[in-house]
């Protein structure tokens, strides 16, 4: 049997050289980092702020319902004692104008009760 041949080496690219590290830089100073932080804890602040507002506005119109429904319920309740009340007085109407009551008041009085109606023609020229 025949060797097999070896497999040829293959090239390594060449690398570019060594690119020049990037000038070091200062820690931040007190003053920038203060700076960096007060955007969050404003931020931070304002939805605190929002979320309070929003909320005291759901409040706000909750109350405000609840007044609504108070002042609904008083006058329901007015409605149905004047509805009550104009029962009564068409119950004492109809009792005052009754033809019996109406004609008992009349005898009592000295009135008579009238027969047959009468109708009288009146002249044009007043003779």
């Amino acid at each position: 049997m025949a060797a097999a041949a070896p497999a040829p080496a293959r090239a390594r690219p060449q690398r570019a050289a060594p690119r020049p590290s990037a000038p070091a830089r200062r820690a931040p100073s007190r003053r920038q980092t203060r700076r960096a932080a007060r955007p969050r804890i404003a931020g931070g602040v304002v939805w605190i702020v929002l979320v309070a507002v929003l909320l005291a506005g759901i409040v706000a119109v909750n109350v405000a319902a609840l007044r609504l429904n108070l002042e609904s319920q008083r006058l329901e309740e007015q409605r149905d004692k004047l509805i009550a009340s104009n029962a009564d007085v068409k119950s004492e109407l109809s009792g005052l104008a009754a033809a019996a009551r109406v004609e008992a008041t009349g005898k009592a009085t000295g009135l008579v009760p009238a027969a047959e109606p009468a109708y009288v023609r009146a002249r044009r020229g007043g003779r």
